[in-house]
């Protein structure tokens, strides 16, 4: 299991281009539709909880993968997984690659892989926002925070605590009292 973890991990690490959000489609097909290790509700939990930590994404959901399967051990061995294909490369870059940074076959082939690298990210926070149930009627909520984020440039953190907040005013106080309500006019006690 352990080298399960390590492979698929560094799988995702060595093959996905853009950073943690690029990789959430990639990790919930391996994760969640491949090998079930995570359901979906369980999926977007960890997005969130690793969105709501410090340090890289697909570290923090590796880690949490990893930890639900198989413990600490777990969490090392995905967590390298995921780190090794990143460190290899740089290193590699490091090396070779300043060399020839201002070569134009190289710039062009960096030009060209950005488009793939936006498509990426847009996957995963399509997906997210389905399984999340975004629809017409709460769009407003991350379409506001996202706008917040980038034309005022608030961080991110108050977004995070204030869902948080939120979440349990709604569902211990607010929710609550709509569903009596709800459970009286049906004639239900």
């Amino acid at each position: 299991m352990y080298w399960k973890l390590f492979y698929t991990f560094f799988k995702i690490g060595a093959f996905t281009f853009g950073g943690g959000w690029a990789m959430i489609s990639i990790i919930e097909k391996e994760v969640v539709d491949k090998y079930k290790w995570l359901s979906k509700s369980e999926f977007l939990d960890a997005l969130a909880i690793s969105q709501s930590l410090p340090g890289i994404l697909a570290v923090n959901i590796s880690i949490l993968t990893g930890n639900k399967l198989k413990g600490i051990r777990g969490s090392i061995a995905a967590t390298l997984g995921t780190v090794l294909p990143s460190f290899i490369l740089i290193l590699l870059i490091a090396i070779f690659f300043a060399k020839s940074y201002n070569n134009p076959v190289i710039e062009r082939i960096f030009k060209g892989i950005r488009p793939a690298v936006v498509a990426l990210i847009i996957a995963p926070v399509l997906t997210t926002g389905k399984a999340a149930k975004i629809n017409k009627y709460n769009i407003w909520i991350p379409v506001s925070v996202a706008l917040l984020i980038w034309g005022i440039g608030l961080s991110p953190i108050y977004f995070v605590i204030a869902g948080g907040v939120g979440g349990v005013i709604y569902y211990n106080y607010i929710g609550r009292y709509f569903k009596k309500k709800g459970d009286k006019k049906d004639g239900v006690s």
